[in-house]
C-alpha cells in the first residue's frame, strides 16, 4: 500500500499544482486585461487618448494628486504623533488611547462623509441652529463636499494603518535609546526628532503607502462630493458616456500609479523588518516619560481628537439620525428592506471569505509542501502567487473595468459561450470580483500562520507513513484554526465594505448594505442611510477589537 501511495503522489500533486496555477492565471486576468489596454493602441484608442489629453485627464490628475498629497501629509503627521504619544510618553488615559486610535479603522471614508454632510452643511442642525441662535444669515463656512474636508476625512480614516506601523517600530528600542539621549544633555525635541522618530520612518513610510492604495482606490467619497479623480472618471466614461476604451485607458494609468505605491510599500516593509531585527531587545527599566500638567493635557487633547472626529462624534450623529427617522419617518424604519439587504451582504460575505480562504489554505499548503521538497514545480507556481498578491492593491474600480472588458473581449471571439450572461450581472461574477480583490488578505494570514509551524513535523508525518491528506486534515488544519478564523474574518469584513465594483457587477435587484447606504445618500436621503452605514460600521468593529486584544497580549 505505501508503494502505491508513493506513487500517487507525484501525480496528485501534479495535477493540484496545475490547478491551482491555473486559478491564479484566472484571478489576475483583469489586472493583465486592463495593462492589455495599452498594448492595443490602434488609431481609435489614440483619439481617444488624445481626446481625454486635452479635456478631463488634466483635471483628473491634478484632483488626485492634491487628494493624495493631502492625505499622505495628514497620514504621516497625525498617526506618527499619536504612535509617538503613547509609545514614548506617559499620561493620563495612555492606557485607553492605546486601543482607542485603532477604532476609525472600522469607519469607512464614505460612511463618515455622510455624517459629516449632515451635521455640517448648509441646511443641517448646526449651521441652522447657529444661524438661528445668533442671527447670522448665510453659510457660516464653505461647503463640505469639497477636496479639503475629502482629505481631512481620509485622514481620519486611514491614520491608524501608521499608527499601528509607527507604535510597532517606536515600541522596540526607542524608549531606551531617548533615556540614553536624555544622559547626554539632549532636550526633549532633539530626543524626539532626531533619535526617536528616525527609527520609525521605514514603518512611517509603509503606513503612508497603505493609505493612499486606499485613497487611490477610493469611489464612495469622490462621487458623493463631486470630485473628479480617477476613480470617479472611471465609472463616468464606462456607465454615463459608455466608453470603454476611455475607462480602461484611465483604469491602466491607475492601475500604475498604485502599482509604484505598492513598490515602494514593499521597499518600506523590507526596510522596516531589518531595522527590527536589529538590537530589538527591550529593556525592562526604560520607562515612558511621564507627562505633567499642559504636556499632559497636549497628549490627551492630540490622541482624543482624531477617535472623536474620526468615531465617536461620526457613531452617535448616525444614531442621532436613526432615531430621528424612527421617530418622525411616516413609514418608520425599514425593516424588512433592511433584513433582506444584510442578508444578501452577509451571504455574499460569508461565501466570499470562505472560498478565499479554502483558496488560501490549498496554496498554502502546497507551497510549503514543495519548498520542503525543493520542487521545481512549486516554484514555478509561487511566481503565480505573488502576482495574485497583487489584488488587494487594485482598486475596484480598475477591477470592475478589467472584468468587464475581458468579458466583453470573450464575447466578441466566442459569442456562443456565454460569458456575458455568467459574469455579467451575476453573484457569480460578483463572487469572481472579491476572490480578486480579497485572495491576498486570506493568503496572507494563511502564510503567517504556515511561518509559525516548523518543517520537521511535516518530515516527522512523512517518516510515519503519512500522506498529503493526512497530513494537511489531521495535522496542518487543527494547528492553522486560528489563522485561517482570521483570514476568513478579514474578507468577510472587507466584503461587507466593499463600494466600488459591488456597484458596477451586482445582480439586478440585490443591493449590499454598502450599494444602499451610497445610493440613499446619494438622493440626499441621509437618515435612511444611517442605518445601513452604522451596519457596516458595527461589522468592522470586529477586527478592530481583535486586533486591539492582540497589541494588549504581550503587556498583560
Amino acid at each position: 500500500m505505501r508503494i502505491v501511495r508513493i506513487q500517487r503522489f507525484p501525480l496528485m500533486a501534479l495535477s493540484m499544482r496545475a490547478l491551482l496555477t491555473l486559478i491564479c492565471l484566472l484571478l489576475v486576468l483583469p489586472v493583465l486585461g486592463v495593462l492589455g489596454a495599452w498594448l492595443a493602441l490602434d488609431a481609435a484608442a489614440l483619439a481617444v487618448l488624445r481626446h481625454q489629453w486635452h479635456t478631463v485627464l488634466p483635471g483628473y490628475v491634478l484632483q488626485s494628486s492634491l487628494l493624495a498629497v493631502g492625505v499622505a501629509l495628514g497620514v504621516m503627521v497625525l498617526g506618527a504623533a499619536t504612535a509617538a504619544a503613547v509609545t514614548l510618553f506617559d499620561f493620563p488615559g495612555r492606557g485607553f488611547f492605546e486601543w482607542a486610535l485603532l477604532l476609525p479603522l472600522a469607519m469607512p471614508a464614505y460612511v463618515l462623509a455622510y455624517a459629516w454632510t449632515d451635521a455640517l452643511q448648509f441646511s443641517g442642525p448646526v449651521q441652522v441652529g447657529l444661524r438661528n441662535a445668533l442671527g447670522w444669515q448665510g453659510a457660516l463656512w464653505p461647503d463640505v463636499r469639497s477636496l479639503p474636508v475629502a482629505v481631512l476625512l481620509f485622514v481620519l480614516c486611514l491614520y491608524p494603518y501608521v499608527y499601528l506601523l509607527a507604535r510597532a517600530a517606536l515600541g522596540e528600542r526607542a524608549v531606551r535609546l531617548m533615556e540614553a539621549a536624555r544622559l547626554l544633555g539632549a532636550p526633549m525635541r532633539r530626543r524626539v526628532l532626531e533619535v526617536a522618530l528616525p527609527m520609525a520612518r521605514p514603518a512611517i513610510a509603509a503606513g503612508t503607502a497603505l493609505a493612499l492604495m486606499e485613497t487611490l482606490a477610493d469611489y464612495g467619497v469622490g462621487a458623493y462630493f463631486g470630485l473628479t479623480t480617477f476613480s470617479t472618471g472611471i465609472y463616468k466614461a464606462w456607465l454615463v458616456m459608455s466608453d470603454p476604451i476611455a475607462a480602461a485607458q484611465l483604469a491602466a494609468l491607475l492601475l500604475v500609479v498604485v502599482a509604484a505605491v505598492l513598490m515602494a510599500e514593499r521597499s518600506a516593509q523590507r526596510r522596516l523588518r531589518f531595522a527590527a531585527g536589529r538590537n530589538a531587545a527591550s529593556s525592562a527599566e526604560a520607562r515612558p516619560l511621564q507627562l505633567q500638567h499642559g504636556a499632559a493635557a497636549l497628549a490627551v487633547l492630540l490622541c482624543a481628537m482624531p477617535v472623536l472626529l474620526g468615531f465617536v462624534l461620526p457613531v452617535a450623529w448616525l444614531l442621532r439620525m436613526l432615531w430621528q427617522e424612527a421617530q418622525f419617518s411616516e413609514f418608520g424604519l425599514p425593516l424588512a428592506r433592511f433584513v433582506a439587504w444584510a442578508w444578501a451582504s452577509f451571504q455574499l460575505a460569508a461565501t466570499a471569505a470562505l472560498a478565499a480562504t479554502v483558496l488560501a489554505l490549498a496554496l498554502g499548503f502546497v507551497l510549503r509542501r514543495g519548498a520542503a521538497a525543493q520542487d521545481a514545480g512549486a516554484r514555478l507556481l509561487r511566481p503565480a502567487v505573488r502576482v495574485l498578491s497583487l489584488g488587494y492593491a487594485v482598486p475596484g474600480a480598475v477591477l470592475a473595468i478589467g472584468i468587464l472588458g475581458r468579458v466583453a473581449w470573450l464575447q466578441q471571439r466566442w459569442p456562443d459561450a456565454g460569458a456575458a450572461a455568467l459574469v455579467t450581472g451575476t453573484v457569480f461574477g460578483l463572487l469572481y470580483a472579491y476572490l480578486v480583490r480579497f485572495s491576498a488578505v486570506a493568503l496572507q494570514s494563511v502564510e503567517a500562520g504556515y511561518a509559525r509551524l516548523p518543517l520537521s513535523i511535516d518530515e516527522t508525518a512523512r517518516t510515519l507513513g503519512a500522506g498529503a491528506g493526512r497530513v494537511f486534515m489531521q495535522l496542518h488544519l487543527p494547528l492553522l484554526r486560528r489563522s485561517a478564523a482570521a483570514a476568513a474574518l478579514l474578507v468577510f469584513v472587507d466584503v461587507m465594505k466593499e463600494l466600488p465594483a459591488t456597484l458596477v457587477l451586482r445582480p439586478f435587484g440585490s443591493d449590499t448594505l454598502a450599494v444602499v447606504a451610497y445610493n440613499l445618500a446619494r438622493d440626499e436621503r441621509l437618515a435612511e442611510a444611517a442605518l445601513p452605514s452604522l451596519a457596516i460600521v458595527a461589522v468592522g468593529l470586529i477586527p478592530v477589537i481583535l486586533l486591539s486584544r492582540a497589541l494588549r497580549a504581550p503587556a498583560s
